[in-house]
């Protein structure tokens, strides 16, 4: 989830509102499903919003460390998704880039030697980068999970050394709270490492936000998470979006039949351009 500042009428100013995206993207592992993401707006960023959102959702939920979403899947709530959380290595990763950066010109040898760790397990990743979800599975199996229970014996035996006020010893309490979310990925090759393919999604989220300033009211923010869905889903599908709206609305305008409604989705063969997408190639 991400600010959304909307016009809060009658104030004189804007509040705070967030739009909520949920991606999928199985590209890295050869999944069958086209890539999309769904941008729906809230008037916050409780725990609350996010069981709307995914009421009767059964599965993987892949996000960071945020409380919310622990909370969604909490068994005392009678609320509760029936979702098994994945969290983030990035989100790790940026705890001790931030100690190392601060520390410099001196030293952070347990930050350094921690981001070292964790390129080992995405240098596994990389090489495992577009096969199937049971070879993905295989080689961190073989690979990935040796180094991650020695990085975990490694974060424990520094923990133990540090002062457990500073920076470094609350990174590495964040890692081990959430340890079996971040290794969840060694045992089923459709979960990525990190959540990076909804953040790559969140950025022109947040640019069109900077240019537009704010949305007029709830329901134009609302408006706004619809159409935003629509073209940064064509844009992961290199679909051109203006094409795409274009036939479609005169298609839709002129009669075309619900039973074929299916046609007019964006990955139909109609529509897409079967480009390569350089970023799976690494």
């Amino acid at each position: 989830e991400t600010p959304a500042p909307v016009l809060d009428p009658g104030r004189g100013r804007t509040k705070t509102g967030y739009f909520w995206a949920l991606s999928r993207d199985d590209r890295p592992w050869a999944g069958p499903d086209p890539p999309g993401v769904v941008y729906a707006y809230a008037p916050g960023r409780g725990a609350v919003h996010g069981l709307r959102l995914l009421e009767g959702y059964r599965g993987i939920i892949h996000c960071d460390g945020y409380e919310a979403y622990k909370t969604m899947t909490r068994e005392t709530r009678a609320d509760a998704l029936s979702g098994t959380l994945a969290f983030c290595w990035s989100h790790l990763r940026r705890q001790f880039v931030k100690i190392e950066r601060e520390a410099s010109p001196a030293p952070a040898p347990v930050a350094r030697e921690a981001l070292e760790r964790i390129a080992q397990l995405y240098a596994v990743e990389k090489a495992l980068r577009g096969r199937s979800d049971a070879e993905r599975r295989a080689g961190r199996q073989a690979h990935a999970r040796p180094l991650a229970a020695a990085l975990k014996q490694w974060f424990e035996a520094k923990l133990d050394h540090l002062a457990q006020k500073s920076d470094t010893a609350k990174a590495l309490r964040y890692a081990l709270r959430h340890w079996d979310g971040l290794t969840l990925y060694l045992d089923d090759g459709r979960i990525e490492m990190d959540t990076n393919a909804v953040e790559r999604a969140m950025r022109p989220i947040k640019l069109n936000a900077k240019n537009s300033l704010f949305a007029g009211c709830d329901e134009g923010a609302e408006n706004w998470g619809v159409l935003a869905s629509l073209i940064e889903t064509c844009k992961l599908n290199s679909v051109s979006a203006e094409h795409w709206l274009s036939d479609v609305l005169s298609k839709l305008v002129n009669g075309w039949p619900a039973a074929r409604l299916d046609e007019l989705l964006l990955w139909s063969s109609t529509y897409t351009m079967h480009a390569h997408d350089p970023r799976l190639a690494a």
